[in-house]
């Protein structure tokens, strides 16, 4: 993928990420504190705020809002973050653009997802390990950002209405490890609190649920026309055919039907996090098991450093004749 270059004589300066950093910088070093100091209250690696301070990272909303707090700034750094255009010179493929073009301006969005996380609801660390698998090197990060470009306006507070039904192999179906997996879990559970999202998910539990052969987006523009769009391996595929329209739009709304409720869902959610975390305990349990049982090989192993001394040995007890 390439980047769109600013025309020339352009002014970028208040549609780049160096903006919010160095207004972020300006909060933290009025209020005292260090990279280390405010990364200590996120909590976050330090490393993140020297990345999103140089212009380096988008950061995720929920740090925005932690920063608020955490300086005193009264949603300042909020109300600049729904404002700045993080992705100004993003560029999506081809064959994608057309639908990036229409998240731009759609007033709903309603979507069937099978196997993975939509991409308006992953986080940077799933989309990463997502597309690692297909991508080059240099195609990851450009990918990633492709991705992340699109959440944006659907994570402001004037969002357009998305509705997102999840069936249950999307928690499932693990990508990368099962800490991106958590973190993606939990940032699912947050968003879908936001008043224009909603989550539902089809559990396995249901196999009378009418599921679709493929996964599915229904979008609706601002003058009332709808598409259907879905994709194939390498393909998208747009119809407003009315006949097309209302079978899609008859098969969404009785599986949403069959579909868990919002509130519902996030129980199941929690409980697939706590598996996650489950996991991770009993794995680092393993680990320090199998540390110890190494240590006691290793001592069973090391050279006696005194002679050994024989003990005199008790006689056996004779019986009474």
């Amino acid at each position: 993928m390439s980047r769109r270059k600013a025309a020339p004589g352009a002014l970028t300066a208040a549609t780049t990420a160096d903006v919010f950093g160095e207004v972020l910088r300006y909060f933290r070093e009025e209020a005292g504190l260090t990279q280390e100091a405010l990364a200590r209250q996120i909590p976050c690696d330090r490393s993140q705020i020297a990345h999103i301070e140089a212009g380096t990272r988008v950061p995720q909303d929920t740090f925005v809002k932690t920063c608020d707090e955490a300086l005193g700034t009264r949603d300042a750094l909020m109300r600049l973050w729904v404002r700045i255009d993080w992705y100004p010179e993003v560029e999506h493929p081809d064959w994608f653009k057309r639908r990036a073009e229409m998240d731009e301006v759609a007033v709903a969005v309603r979507q069937y997802q099978a196997q993975t996380i939509p991409g308006l609801l992953q986080t940077e660390e799933y989309a990463q390990a997502l597309f690692a698998r297909l991508s080059s090197p240099a195609e990851l990060a450009e990918r990633v950002r492709a991705r992340l470009s699109r959440q944006q306006r659907f994570l402001s507070p004037e969002g357009p209405l998305y509705i997102a039904v999840l069936d249950e192999s999307c928690l499932r179906t693990a990508v990368g490890s099962h800490g991106i997996m958590q973190g993606q879990l939990q940032h699912l559970l947050r968003v879908g609190t936001r008043p224009n999202i909603r989550i539902q998910v089809v559990p396995w539990a249901s196999p009378t649920a009418a599921r679709p052969d493929t996964s599915m987006t229904l979008l609706t523009m601002p003058d009332g026309k709808e598409w259907v769009y879905s994709e194939s391996l390498d393909r998208g595929h747009f119809s407003d055919a009315p006949a097309v329209l209302q079978r899609h739009s008859r098969t969404y709304d009785v599986l949403r039907a069959d579909a868990l409720s919002a509130s519902e869902s996030a129980d199941l959610i929690r409980e697939a996090v706590e598996r996650n975390e489950q996991y991770e305990q009993g794995k680092s349990q393993r680990r320090n098991v199998d540390q110890e049982q190494l240590q006691r090989s290793e001592r069973r192993r090391l050279p006696r450093t005194r002679p050994r001394v024989p003990r005199p040995r008790p006689r056996p007890r004779q019986q009474d004749r």
